[in-house]
């Protein structure tokens, strides 16, 4: 429902409380060290969200798209009026049913996304958020108490430096959100990877001798780009199945580093190298095959890929004309 010009900062809003979530948690554990069983009270804080979260849900109320689906459209049209503070929402309603409507037409999604003219979407889609995971961040947000130690930390630095490390996260973040509907998705892609390369060389060679972090880097670039670029490049046919791969391949990785990143340090010492040659890869990778995708609405992205120097050869004009009719 986010207007094209608003989507890149509304869809971020999503990495911005977990960074948010991040950074409380760290305040959590450092403010409870020095406490008898800090470790149980600190684990045990975690209900209070999970108690807002089930009380908060009994209030939720439908969006308007689930009640037409339903088949509930003047429940539907009286919720958007709700949400929009507006009794005149009747352009928007129509284009909500004639979305829903196109929606139930759609089958076989996880067939339609293998199809070549969907390569472009299948491609962003899995590696996205792959070479989101290669860029090691969670590895500095899994594992910074112990990096911080590894380093002769003494443990009321290293749950400092994990809540600064938490801060930074949560502005650079800001920082995203505020810029990527001005400047677009590739410049912050490239200047986080750039910037990510450089000072990963940084912190390997420094963890051979001593410590530092690309974080921030991290923050306003393929942290929230991660998730924001593979939601709005996928046409309503494959959107189900785009989505469903981003977060597979996300959780996926995020699970295979949290597992081996730890023996890769006892044996490497310097671990973070293992992600820097990722790092250039992504980042070229964005530079040769993503196009801007600022303000450009989902339903039109298939003109995008057909005007690209490399996808052109995928998307079939037909994709296009169907784009224009479904839009008429």
């Amino acid at each position: 429902m986010a207007p094209p010009k608003l989507r890149g900062a509304l869809n971020m809003g999503f990495q911005m409380m977990i960074t948010i979530g991040i950074l409380v948690a760290n305040l959590i554990n450092y403010g409870t060290a020095k406490l008898e069983n800090e470790w149980r009270i600190s684990l045990g804080i975690g209900v209070v969200p999970a108690i807002m979260l089930c009380l908060g849900s009994l209030f939720l109320g439908d969006t308007p798209n689930s009640l037409i689906e339903r088949g509930q459209k003047e429940a539907a049209k009286k919720m958007l009026q709700k949400i929009r503070g507006l009794d005149n929402v009747d352009e928007e309603f129509q284009d909500l049913v004639d979305a829903s409507e196109e929606a139930k037409k759609v089958e076989h999604p996880w067939k339609n996304i293998t199809q070549p003219k969907c390569k472009p979407q299948l491609t962003f889609c899995s590696l996205v958020p792959f070479f989101q995971q290669l860029t090691g961040i969670n590895v500095i947000m899994f594992y910074a108490l112990v990096l911080f130690k590894t380093l002769d930390f003494d443990n009321d630095a290293s749950l400092m430096s994990a809540v600064i490390t938490g801060g930074v996260n949560m502005v650079a973040t800001c920082v995203s959100i505020f810029t990527v509907d001005k400047f677009g998705r590739r410049i912050l892609f490239l200047e986080g990877g750039v910037q990510m390369f450089v000072f990963q060389i940084v912190v390997g060679t420094m963890i051979a001798l001593k410590f530092g972090v690309s974080d921030e880097a991290f923050a306003w670039s393929w942290g929230p780009l991660g998730w924001l670029v593979p939601s709005e490049v996928c046409s309503l046919e494959v959107r189900s199945a785009g989505q469903a791969i981003n977060v597979a391949v996300n959780m996926l990785l995020t699970f295979l580093i949290a597992q081996i990143f730890l023996a890769i340090l006892c044996h490497l010492k310097f671990g973070l190298f293992f992600f820097v040659g990722f790092v250039l890869i992504m980042t070229i990778f964005i530079a040769l095959l993503l196009p801007e995708t600022k303000s450009v609405p989902i339903e039109e992205m298939n003109k995008v890929w057909k005007s690209h120097w490399f996808w052109t050869k995928f998307v079939p004009d037909v994709a296009i004309d169907h784009d224009r009719k479904t839009n008429v």
